[in-house]
Formats: C-alpha cells, structure tokens, sequence
C-alpha cells in the first residue's frame, strides 16, 4: 500500500510554522511557542507513524511532474527515515533550548521563522526521492540557514555570512551543473537501492568518473571536507542553538548525507568501487579526520574547538562510506546519528556556559564544574562520547568502523582511527579536567537571570541532560530491534542486496 499524503505533510508542517511566525510580533511569547512546539511534536509523530509503516512494509511516497522528465519526489525509504527521525527529534530538543536561549532577545520571530524552514530545508533534504527534489532542498537550506548565521548583526557574523553563502552556493552551483550532465547522459534522476548507473559504466565510464568528483565537490563544501571547510569555523558567530543544529543534523549532515546517497543510490556501491571511485574518498576522509582533529587542538575559544572537531568527525561518515563492505557501511551510517547526538550536547553545553557566565574560552573554565554540575556532567559525557569510550555511542561507531577497515583489506585505516581517538582525548579531556579538577582563580558572575538555587535556566539544562542520556542509551541499547543501529543494519541488508 502506497501513502502519498504524509511526505508531503511531514515537510509542510515546518513550512507552515515559519511561515505563520513571521507574521507573529516580538512580544506574542506564547503564540510563537505554542506553534515551535507544536510543529516540532506533530512532526515528531509523523517520523514515528512513518517508520512503523515501513516496518510493517507500507511505502510513502509522493511524487508531482514539472517538466517533461523533471519530477519533485518525496519517499520515505529506511535511509530517508534514518536522517529524517534525526532532524525531528533535534529540532524539539533544540526549539527548546532555543526558547530559554533568546529569552528577552530582540527578533526572536524572524529566528524562528527561518528556524522551522531550515528543519524544513533538513527533512525536504532527507526524503528527497530524486537528485532534483534533492537539489532544490539543499539550496533552501543554503538560503534558510545564512539569516540564522547573521541573526546578531553583528560585523563579524556579517562577515562570516558573506564567506557562509561563498561556499555554499559555489557547491550549489556544482550540484546543478552534475545534476543536469548525469541527467543528459541517463535520462534518469530516480534514487533507488544500488544504484541506477551501472548500464553506462561501459560507454560513459569516463564521464561518471568527472561526475563523481562534481558532485563530491558540492557535497563536501557542506559535508566541511578538508579545503572545503573554511565557512564552518567562522559561522559559530551563530548563536548557540543555530551552532548545534549546524553541527548536529542540518549543513554538515546534508553534506554528508548527500555523499551516502550518491555513493549508494546514484552511483551503487558496486559500481562506485568497480570505478575505483571509493579510494580517493576514503584517502579524502581520513586527511579530514586528521586534520580536523590536529587544528581543534590548538583553539582556546571552545565553540570553535567544537567546530574543528566537526570537520573531523563528520568524515567518519564518509569513511565507512569508502570502505566497500556491509560494516564500514554500518560504522558510517550509524556515526550519522550518533555525531549528531554527542556533537549538539557539546554545543548545548558551550552555549549555557557561554549565556550563563559568559565563559566562551577553555582557559576560562577552571572551576565551572563546581558552578554548573548538570551542564558540565552533561559536557563530560559528549567528550567521551567523541573519544570513542565504551560504552559510550562514539564507541559503537568507531567499533565498527575498525571492523570495516579489517573486512575491506585496509589494516592503515586503524592506525588513522587509533591516531584520531588520540587526538579526540587530546583536545576534549583538557577541557574536562579543567571543568572539575582546576582551581578557579575568578569569581563566576551570572549572565543571566535564573533561579537562584538552580545552575542556569531550566530551558537550557534540560536538552543537553537528555541527549547525553540518549549517548549513553544508544550505546548501551545498541543492539536493541529499535536501535539506530538495527535500523542501520537494515538499510545496509537493502544497499548490499
């Protein structure tokens, strides 16, 4: 049985709410709330009702002709379900931390507003059926996100959006023009389980080799891949929870998606390594990985430690990507989830630290664990998350992706994997010593007005308490039927089959 009705819904609902709250003056507190809150639980609903459907085999999908051959399609496949229960759920969590974040702020109705299109943008991207549907989807969300980065007006965060919008639409631009090629040579635009490009290997071989390296550019400007990363540090002049939606499920995680798309439903697993395409992605990944974790040793501003350690850590997606083998597959998608969880913990936690007390810098932190246990307990288990300890969600990640490397026939990528994890507890476990073992030499004056007997606002210390929960879950329930990682190995059974 075919339903045609939710995808569409499910990517209307956040269209409608930030539509409805540009209209909404600054002072409508409760009007504005009530509609975040309830288009992020609606859609939260939708995701869950979705995925029961898939699992009792239903499909969705929706699909309208523009064009002679051009067709904008929404499917909710196990993998678009994947990232889309990703987005829906951070897009709660992170409309409440938002609430108590810009409590008292000025324009808070044009935050919002571009708020709900960026999960729009997020979700559209996610249950794109073609590489049209998903083209326009991705430039939305180039154009969603850019207000968010400059909401504080400010010369930096202007600055910083003019470089934000200079990358992005470059790999927009890319997008298109291997879009409209790939098309002129197949005819076919239509994601689907393998692949749909392996009757041209043998005429068009060199052609989907240029193709592969167009579209991995256009991707990899978001995905931050090394060369391509320059907006990332930069843009965390965004308030906090713009930062932890840009670092957890929305730029970097459309940049990242894009590539396991390609790789899987574009070009197929297959034919990716038959073209020896897989390679120079995974040589790609792990100079990422490297580098991204070298340069987050060296940032005292610890947003912007956070930021490097994205560039890193999101290329172990696209490393299992590039390891051809069903665990590598596993360690790659399951990361998708799992970075997104540790990664906005962390984000939360530098924003309350920063909104509370005002401290942006590690060498300011000395004592803070004292002032802010939840905050810094919270901070302490995303760290170790990142790390990679068990039995943590990083750790499931990693785990698999060691066993990739071995089932691939490529020993060195553990020796990258074992030297990043270094560098993971290299720039992360300073940053907790300093929250609880180092002696303050200053007084921590309130930024904020809280309750006296709490550490900062309720709205700010609940999302990030619940996510490290859903760290320790995910790793301790790993093998769970209702894990991230047995949705994982399903959607690998369908890549491989």
């Amino acid at each position: 049985m075919v339903n045609t009705f939710l995808p569409l819904v499910l990517v209307l609902v956040s269209l409608g709410v930030g539509v409805s709250i540009f209209f909404l003056k600054e002072e409508a507190f409760k009007t504005r709330t009530t509609l975040n809150l309830s288009g992020a639980i609606i859609k939260l609903l939708l995701i869950s009702v979705m995925l029961l459907g898939v699992i009792e085999g239903r499909h969705y999908h929706f699909e309208a002709t523009l064009v002679h051959g051009v067709k904008f399609v929404l499917r909710a496949d196990a993998l678009a379900l994947l990232f889309g229960s990703l987005s829906a759920l951070l897009w709660l969590l992170t409309t409440v931390y938002a609430i108590g974040y810009l409590e008292n702020s000025p324009n808070r109705s044009r935050f919002f507003g571009f708020f709900s299109l960026c999960v729009m943008s997020s979700v559209g991207i996610a249950l794109s059926g073609n590489l049209f549907t998903f083209f326009i989807f991705y430039e939305l969300l180039t154009l969603t996100t850019y207000p968010l980065v400059i909401h504080r007006q400010s010369e930096e965060s202007i600055k910083a959006g003019k470089i934000y919008l200079l990358y992005t639409i470059g790999g927009g631009v890319l997008l298109l023009v291997a879009t409209v090629w790939l098309y002129s040579i197949t005819g076919a635009m239509d994601f689907a389980y393998g692949g749909y490009l392996e009757a041209f290997e043998q005429t068009h071989a060199l052609e989907l080799y240029i193709l592969f390296f167009l579209f991995l550019g256009a991707f990899g400007v978001k995905a931050a891949l090394v060369g391509l990363h320059g907006w990332l540090p930069r843009a965390m002049v965004a308030p906090a929870p713009v930062s932890a939606l840009l670092h957890a499920v929305a730029v970097v995680k459309a940049g990242a998606f894009g590539v396991v798309r390609l790789v899987y439903d574009v070009y197929g697993i297959t034919l990716s390594y038959a073209l020896h395409l897989l390679a120079p992605l995974m040589v790609l990944s792990c100079a990422t990985i490297l580098f991204g974790s070298i340069i987050a040793l060296f940032q005292d501003d610890l947003k912007k430690r956070l930021a490097y350690s994205t560039v890193s850590q999101v290329s172990y997606i696209l490393l299992g990507v590039s390891l051809f083998g069903p665990l590598g597959t596993i360690g790659g998608l399951v990361h998708l989830v799992n970075q997104g969880l540790m990664k906005i913990t962390l984000f939360f936690c530098a924003g309350n630290f920063a909104e509370t007390y005002n401290i942006k810098k590690v060498s300011q932190m000395a004592g803070l664990g004292a002032k802010m246990p939840l905050t810094s307990f919270a901070f302490t288990v995303g760290a170790l998350g990142m790390i990679g300890l068990p039995p943590l969600a990083g750790f499931v990640s990693k785990w698999y992706l060691g066993l990739g490397a071995i089932e691939a026939g490529f020993g060195w990528v553990l020796g990258v994997l074992v030297a990043s994890s270094l560098l993971n507890a290299a720039y992360f476990l300073p940053v907790v010593y300093t929250l609880w073992f180092a002696k303050s030499t200053e007084s921590f004056v309130p930024h904020i007005a809280f309750h006296p007997r709490a550490e900062t606002r309720l709205l700010l210390l609940v999302p990030p308490l619940l996510t490290a929960v859903l760290v320790v879950g995910l790793g301790l329930f790993a093998s769970h039927d209702l894990s991230a990682l047995s949705w994982v190995r399903l959607i690998t059974r369908l890549e491989y089959q």
